[in-house]
């Protein structure tokens, strides 16, 4: 799949693994339409492939994402709205795609994060920061409103009063900060950044596959009170019950050892 792709790599460092780097360095990782074809033929791909159980998504060079491409937001500037939407919606979805893995995924964010490409990372179940990385959504700053569903995705995330933070000022902010607002879980050295990630993702991908799919259901569902979360749990946990994984892992546990799941 690598091969047919651009400014996109796939990789595949540990069973059940992949890591997708977003691969324009010279120009910050911006999302350009060859890259934006590539990212939605790899999550087609990864979509379909049965032994997948977590992803990690970087940038490379000294970036992350430097969001949409400026010279093509100003390159219609006579174009119809309806024009327009119908050329930002297909290029939203593409992106959010990622949302459609039914595995667990971690954005490891090494570099500047900036608008649409913030929001990959928010779209994402885990993200991780480097220590010298910066992230901001300067839509306001450019005369445009916010896009890639950053009206949805900040609000969950961070919550109602640091998302209008965030979006009506545009400003930066740094690992610490987003660490503290909940953007990010974890800041971590530079240049420990992706090893630590791929590490995590090898650590999620021996967990049992069913129970981790359920649990990402679960959390997605976005339950609207208690009593809808237990009525999700008294259906979710029955059936990890009834898997082989669950007599392997309590197995294992109690003869100190790593589990062998199977996904059954």
């Amino acid at each position: 799949m690598t091969d047919e792709l651009t400014y996109l790599r796939v990789e595949r460092p540990e069973p059940g693994v992949a890591v997708l780097t977003l691969a324009d360095p010279d120009r910050r990782n911006v999302m350009s339409d060859e890259m934006t074809a590539s990212w939605a033929r790899a999550i087609e791909a990864l979509r379909a492939d049965r032994d997948l159980r977590a992803v990690v998504v970087t940038g490379e060079g000294s970036a992350f994402c430097a969001g949409g491409d400026l010279s093509w937001l100003a390159a219609e500037p006579d174009a119809s709205v309806d024009h327009l939407r119908d050329r930002m919606l297909p290029f939203y979805r593409a992106w959010l795609s990622i949302r459609t893995l039914e595995v667990p995924t971690l954005a490891a964010i090494n570099g500047p994060a900036v608008g649409a490409g913030l929001c990959v990372a928010l779209a994402c179940d885990i993200r991780w920061m480097a220590a010298t990385a910066r992230v901001s959504a300067p839509f306001v700053k450019l005369g445009l409103h916010p896009g890639m569903a950053s009206s949805w995705l900040f609000p969950d995330v961070v919550g109602e009063a640091a998302a209008r933070d965030l979006l009506l000022t545009g400003r930066a902010v740094d690992a610490e900060e987003a660490l503290r607002m909940g953007m990010v879980s974890r800041v971590v050295p530079a240049d420990q950044l992706r090893a630590e990630a791929i590490a995590a993702a090898v650590g999620i991908a021996g967990t049992a596959p069913i129970a981790t799919k359920l649990t990402k259901q679960g959390l997605a569902a976005r339950h609207t009170d208690i009593e809808a979360a237990l009525r999700w749990e008294a259906v979710a946990q029955p059936v990890t019950m009834a898997t082989e994984d669950l007599l392997e892992g309590i197995a294992a546990a109690q003869e100190r050892r790593t589990p062998r799941f199977a996904g059954r």
